[in-house]
């Protein structure tokens, strides 16, 4: 959200002073709330993976049912704060955080009538997007915009690749069905297509391999053929991260003279000189 600096008549009000502590990160107050807020989604995340371990949660159960209510009452204060604050409420409670920073206080008081709920509660590592906003990383999004944008303009080759590597994957298993047949573990056409897939994705847990000499002979095929798959969407993403890359150079331009593709990391213009 953006500070709008006519949201409250009375800038000195509690609501204006507490909405630039929670919503702004520019002020010193902002930033040490956010920051403290940041450490709090880690202990409580850190929390939450000791006590999937049987041994640390036997000996300290109780005390990380106190670090659980702890912090879900933390994040309960914060999102109520929020609600009072914030001037657009229904827009701030359907927002990507709204909906995040009320889905990472439910597990909590869900675990009092669902067993086992609590451990939703990873769904508060979502909100450690708030770091690129703290540490002012927000430049790093423009890189995560090239990515997003190689991936729309990938998708329908890479679709109709993965329809490509899924025949293949069918045929092939089917194949070492007939070849290997039951004796050898492959008992049925899905097994058979879990081992090609396995396979062809060089990962070979060894739970299932064949043990004939056409089995085998096929199998080197599908290994070898998965080195290759693995290369073939990489390259085409690569490629469109490229132009991607490239488009933004060249739609950046001066300011003062109105010189064009100067590329993202130019710090002056090289028609003018004048600093970008």
């Amino acid at each position: 959200m953006t500070k709008d600096n006519n949201r409250y008549p009375n800038p000195e009000s509690w609501r204006a002073h507490w909405y630039n502590i929670i919503f702004e990160a520019e002020t010193p107050a902002g930033r040490n709330f956010d920051l403290v807020l940041l450490v709090a989604i880690l202990g409580s995340l850190a929390a939450i993976m000791l006590e999937s371990v049987r041994s640390i949660s036997q000996e300290y159960h109780d005390v990380f049912r106190y670090l659980e209510w702890f912090f879900t009452a933390i994040f309960t204060v914060e999102y109520i704060m929020r609600l009072l604050v914030v001037h657009k409420k229904r827009k701030y409670v359907f927002s990507f955080y709204g909906i995040i920073d009320l889905l990472s206080i439910l597990p909590t008081y869900l675990s009092l009538i669902f067993f086992g709920a609590q451990y939703f509660m990873v769904i508060r590592s979502l909100r450690l997007i708030r770091v690129f906003r703290v540490l002012k990383m927000v430049r790093f999004l423009g890189e995560a915009q090239v990515l997003s944008s190689a991936l729309r303009a990938s998708r329908i080759k890479i679709t109709v690749f993965l329809v490509a590597v899924l025949c293949v994957i069918f045929v092939m298993g089917t194949v070492m069905y007939m070849v290997e047949g039951p004796e050898n573990g492959f008992t049925s056409i899905p097994v058979s297509i879990y081992w090609c897939i396995v396979t062809l994705t060089t990962v070979g847990y060894g739970d299932i391999s064949p043990q004939t000499p056409a089995g085998q002979i096929i199998a080197s095929v599908i290994m070898i053929l998965g080195y290759g798959i693995i290369a073939v969407p990489t390259g085409i993403v690569t490629a469109e991260m490229g132009k991607a890359n490239q488009l933004l150079d060249d739609a950046r331009q001066c300011s003062n003279c109105g010189e064009q593709g100067l590329g993202r990391n130019a710090i002056y213009c090289r028609n003018c000189g004048t600093k970008l």
